[in-house]
């Protein structure tokens, strides 16, 4: 499959994948959706790749949302199919690899959905988010209701939906919906900061602490303190802890194999 929607390049371990869509605010579309989802799966297989950082084309918006003219025409039978958006968004919440939103304007709908089903979440002051799906008689429906209540609280989570509030950068920081807001000219070396911190560490650490974090919160407490400590037993017989502690001893840097 060709991919004319996103721009995908990698560097020093990251890659960074563009929606290209500026001349409808990088409107997610079922073609973007599909394409996403492809190139997901490539460098979830590829070595060099240690992160993926999602952002959209220019300054004025990540992702504005679903593409209101095929949204126009979607059926009851529309939404209960696999493969739509909310299953997109599952799959990247669940993504082997750490993945950040370096949200770089608007991020509304499913652009917000989008920015939530990511790891971290980074905004220049610029940026504004929101759930505006009320205004069309529908609801966010890419995990939007499940994934702003359990980031932000019930209270302001309905809040949010209902009024279709959008929200600033520094609005967003404050009720914990993102991570941290820099200026524009600042937000790509702030991502790149927090996600050459994130590839420091040991990958399978990495990717096991996203499992017990994410897996652990839509369970009890005993059932969520089982994934850690299975997790935990996990890493205890990988030969990246040996090196991390052997390394900490050593006083030097570890060199991890993600083995």
């Amino acid at each position: 499959m060709v991919i004319q929607n996103l721009d995908v390049v990698i560097e020093n371990n990251l890659a960074y994948v563009k929606i290209n869509r500026p001349e409808v605010r990088n409107a997610l579309n079922k073609e973007t959706l599909d394409e996403l989802t492809i190139v997901l799966e490539r460098l979830e297989s590829d070595e060099e790749v240690k992160c993926v950082i999602l952002t959209g084309e220019g300054e004025k918006s990540f992702a504005a949302g679903a593409d209101i003219g095929q949204l126009e025409n979607k059926t009851m039978h529309d939404a209960l199919k696999a493969g739509g958006m909310q299953q997109v968004y599952d799959y990247i919440e669940g993504y082997k690899k750490p993945t950040i939103a370096m949200i770089n304007g608007y991020a509304l709908g499913g652009g917000c959905e989008l920015a939530m089903a990511c790891d971290v979440r980074i905004a220049s002051r610029t940026a504004k988010m929101g759930l505006p799906e009320l205004n069309l008689s529908i609801i966010p429906g890419a995990g939007g209701t499940q994934r702003l209540t359990r980031l932000v609280g019930k209270g302001k989570a309905l809040e949010l939906i209902l009024t279709g509030k959008i929200i600033s950068s520094e609005e967003a920081a404050n009720i914990g919906l993102i991570s941290e807001v820099v200026e524009s000219s600042q937000l790509k070396e702030k991502t790149v900061e927090v996600a050459q911190q994130i590839i420091s560490k040991g990958p399978l650490a990495v990717m096991l602490a996203k499992l017990a974090v994410n897996v652990g919160a839509e369970t009890d407490m005993k059932t969520a303190l089982i994934i850690e400590k299975l997790s935990q037993a996990i890493l205890f017989s990988s030969e990246d802890k040996q090196e991390g502690t052997r390394a900490f001893l050593e006083k030097r840097k570890p060199a991890f194999q993600g083995k």
